[in-house]
């Protein structure tokens, strides 16, 4: 197989390579043996039920781009002498398949990651050689309609099958063409009995408005999700609002990295690692009587030459300090709304590359794409087994059972 190699000066060179030709011819033949063993058990299983049936020889051969380059593939064919036609459909190569699947993973992959779709065969020339000149701009067009539609189909996904103790929700800006430069999305991640994370929800909103994060609950709610114990959010949403009336009960932190910026956006920034010090002391007090006092301490320190700092910081002490009534092996991800952050912070990078370049519809499918990626990799939150005592209602008291405290 020959494989180009780009160098520094826009050049590209060819490169034989032994190994990948080697992997490449292999790999044909254990196609072909598989397409083989297909049709001999479809050929059994027709004479079994008593068709009368025999080989046909096979499909023009056609080419299929695969990680190892193309392979030209040979798909066999069966006769019917009984009258009614039949048709061999490989499940390994079906009709009309011109690249694997693995080969769209890699083309998506490339796009999240800021490759333009002009670019996108030369880029994978490296390591698909000629095969990768198949992969032109209307491949990604296509993947992004096909995004669109599992994108839609998701949203309407039945939730009565899970149970959340708790949800993050946070509002993602993205630059869009149009007459309107940003794109509101409206995020909602929840986390289960078992610990585990779920994307629950993607929609475009109107400035995290209290009417579209209302909107949102009632979709959620109407979808079957039960009332969570807590959320984690950002202080400036109109969430908050729509939340106490769609899920009173649900009690609501504060995100202390929303927070921390909002305070330090008062301040000069020579005091910012300072300042940044004697927050992180706050959160991470081991009571709530702890962790009143080193708000007291710092108002103390700047509530004199820093007044908007200070009232950032205490008109929210009871919603910042909620998590204090929940598992503390838990605190660690309930003080923040870190899974949204850091699964969508690929996206900036993306609009970056394409500076914005993304219509509604492109901006949501993606980002549906890159939350299920992120799905993968997510864990279960530490002491997920005391999930159940948080959704049956147990009191705690710093942390700790108050039964047992």
């Amino acid at each position: 197989m020959t494989m180009i190699t780009p160098d520094f000066s826009g050049q590209s060179h060819e490169v034989h390579d032994a190994i990948t030709e080697l992997l490449r011819v292999h790999a044909r033949h254990l196609i072909a043996t598989a397409l083989e063993v297909e049709v001999t058990e479809m050929v059994n299983e027709l004479k079994s039920a008593g068709r009368d049936v025999v080989r046909n020889g096979y499909l023009p051969e056609r080419s299929v781009t695969t990680v190892v380059g193309d392979i030209e593939v040979e798909v066999p064919r069966i006769r019917a002498r009984d009258g009614e036609p039949i048709n061999f459909a490989s499940k390994l190569i079906p009709p009309y398949l011109r690249r694997s699947k693995s080969i769209d993973a890699w083309v998506a992959y490339a796009y999240l990651k800021g490759i333009s779709e002009g670019d996108m065969a030369r880029v994978l020339e490296v390591v698909l050689g000629e095969g990768a000149k198949k992969l032109t701009p209307n491949v990604v067009s296509s993947l992004k309609a096909k995004w669109r539609t599992e994108f839609d189909e998701w949203k309407k996904q039945d939730l009565n099958k899970f149970t959340f103790s708790y949800i993050y929700v946070d509002g993602i800006y993205q630059k869009i063409r149009g007459d309107n430069p940003k794109l509101c999305v409206l995020v909602v991640i929840g986390v289960d009995d078992q610990g585990k994370k779920h994307l629950l929800t993607l929609e475009d909103g109107t400035r995290e408005s209290t009417q579209s994060w209302h909107e949102v609950l009632v979709d959620l709610k109407s979808r079957g999700m039960n009332e969570p114990a807590l959320a984690i959010g950002d202080g400036a949403l109109g969430f908050w609002s729509a939340l106490s009336e769609i899920y009173p009960t649900t009690k609501h932190q504060r995100c202390w990295l929303h927070k921390t910026g909002n305070v330090l956006n008062y301040l000069p920034k020579s005091l910012h690692s300072k300042v940044k010090g004697s927050i992180r002391e706050i959160w991470m007090s081991p009571t709530r009587d702890d962790a009143k006092a080193a708000i007291r301490t710092f108002e103390t320190k700047y509530g004199a030459k820093y007044p908007k700092a200070v009232n950032c910081l205490t008109k929210d002490t009871d919603a910042l300090l909620a998590f204090y009534d929940f598992p503390a092996e838990h605190w660690v991800h309930l003080r923040t709304t870190n899974p949204i952050e850091s699964t969508f912070a690929t996206l900036r990078h993306r609009t970056v590359k394409v500076k914005g370049a993304f219509s509604n519809e492109s901006a949501l499918g993606m980002l549906y794409q890159l939350g299920l990626e992120a799905e993968k990799s997510w864990r279960r939150i530490t002491g997920h087994e005391r999930i159940a005592e948080v959704i049956s209602g147990v009191a705690f008291v710093n942390g700790v059972r108050a039964d047992t405290a």
